[in-house]
C-alpha cells in the first residue's frame, strides 16, 4: 500500500456522504508498497479501507477485482469486502481516481515470519486456488513472463547503476525462462502477490488475506512459487529450508502438487524472483516526485534468484518428491 494521491478533507467527507458509514472523525494515508494510494478511515461506523487505484490497475480490471473478493469470502476464505455506496455501486471516483472503500480486518503483518506464519499460508493459498476454481471472470497475468521483457526494456539502459553487471544478469536469465517457460500446468485464480504485508495475523492465527489488486488467471504452482519468496526467506535473504518445508507441506495436504508441477518448480521460483526483480526495478529507477512511498530494494532479488539458480530439484526446497503429489 502507499499514497500517490493526496485527499482533501473536504472532499473526501463529500464522497463519503454517498455511503451509510456515519460521519468522518480522521483518515491517515498508508505509506507501504507500490502500487495504489491507500487510506485508513476512522468513522462514527467504524474503521474502513479506502484505495485510489494508480498506475498499473485498468479501470476495466477493478469489476474483477471487486467481485473476486465477494466470491472468495463467499467460499471462507478470509479477505475484505468492497462496501457499496447508497446506489449499491463499490466503485466510485475520488480526486480523479476510481476508488473503492472496503472493509478491515483486524489483524497485523508479521515483520518476522515464523514457521507457524508459513504454514497456515500453504494451507490459506491452496484453500483460495481451490475457491477460485469456479469463479466465472478471467483476467490474464499481464506481469506473467510475456510481460517480462518490456519491463525488461525499460529498465536495462539504467540496470546497471543499481549493480554492475546487472543488465547481462537479467538478460541472460529473462532469455532461459522465456524458452522454457510451461504451459500444460493447472492454471486457475491466483492471488499473484501474498506477501507477508497482505496476510494479517492475530497472534499466530491467518486473520485475513488482502490486496488482491495482481489477481488473475496463472499458474497455480508459480503462485506457490511467489508466495515461497515471499515468505521462506530470511531478512539477510538466506534460504530457511524449515519454513519452506511447512510452507509446502501445508499448501499439499490441501492441494497436492501434481508431479509435472513439482518438476516445474525450481524454474517457476526463478521466473516469480525475476517478475519482482523487474518491477522493483523499474519502480526504484522511476519513483514519482513527492510520493509518499519508499521503493523496495530490487537487489534483494538479486539474490534469491540467484539461489534458485542453484537448485536442482524441488527436494532442495524441503520438500520429498514422493510428499503431497497427484
Amino acid at each position: 500500500m502507499a499514497v500517490y494521491t493526496d485527499v482533501a478533507a473536504d472532499e473526501l467527507a463529500g464522497f463519503l456522504s454517498g455511503y451509510d458509514l456515519g460521519e468522518l472523525l480522521s483518515y491517515k494515508g498508508i505509506a507501504e508498497g507500490v502500487e495504489n494510494s491507500n487510506f485508513l478511515l476512522h468513522t462514527t461506523r467504524g474503521h474502513f479501507f479506502l484505495t485510489l487505484y494508480e498506475k498499473r490497475v485498468a479501470r476495466g480490471d477493478l469489476p474483477f477485482f471487486l467481485n473476486l473478493m465477494g466470491h472468495l469470502a463467499a467460499r471462507g476464505i478470509i479477505c475484505p469486502q468492497p462496501v457499496a455506496n447508497k446506489s449499491g455501486e463499490t466503485l466510485g471516483v475520488l480526486a480523479g481516481r476510481p476508488a473503492a472503500i472496503i472493509d478491515f480486518l483486524e489483524g497485523v503483518w508479521p515483520r518476522k515470519p515464523g514457521v507457524v506464519h508459513c504454514a497456515a499460508i500453504g494451507e490459506a493459498l491452496a484453500k483460495l486456488h481451490l475457491a477460485g476454481a469456479d469463479f466465472a471472470i478471467s483476467r490474464a497475468n499481464a506481469l506473467s513472463v510475456a510481460g517480462w521483457r518490456p519491463l525488461f526494456e525499460a529498465a536495462e539502459a539504467r540496470a546497471d547503476t543499481v549493480q554492475p553487471g546487472l543488465r547481462d544478469f537479467l538478460a541472460a536469465e529473462l532469455a532461459h525462462l522465456e524458452a522454457g517457460w510451461p504451459a500444460d500446468l493447472p492454471r486457475g485464480i491466483i492471488h499473484a502477490d501474498l506477501f507477508p504485508d497482505n496476510a494479517l495475523f492475530l497472534g499466530d492465527r491467518l486473520s485475513g488475506l488482502i490486496d488482491f489488486y495482481f489477481a488473475c488467471n496463472d499458474l497455480l504452482a508459480y503462485d506457490v512459487a511467489i508466495c515461497l519468496n515471499a515468505w521462506c526467506f530470511e531478512a539477510d535473504h538466506s534460504f530457511n529450508v524449515t519454513k519452506a518445508r511447512a510452507f509446502l507441506n501445508a499448501y499439499g495436504k490441501v492441494r497436492p502438487l501434481s508431479a509435472k508441477e513439482q518438476a516445474a518448480f525450481p524454474l517457476l521460483a526463478r521466473g516469480a524472483a525475476l517478475r519482482f526483480l523487474l518491477t522493483r526495478l523499474v519502480d526504484w529507477l522511476n519513483v514519482p516526485p513527492g510520493a509518499l512511498v519508499k521503493p523496495k530494494d530490487p537487489l534483494e532479488y538479486v539474490r534469491k534468484l540467484r539461489f534458485h539458480q542453484s537448485v536442482g530439484t524441488i527436494a532442495d526446497y524441503g520438500l520429498a518428491t514422493s510428499e503431497n503429489v497427484t
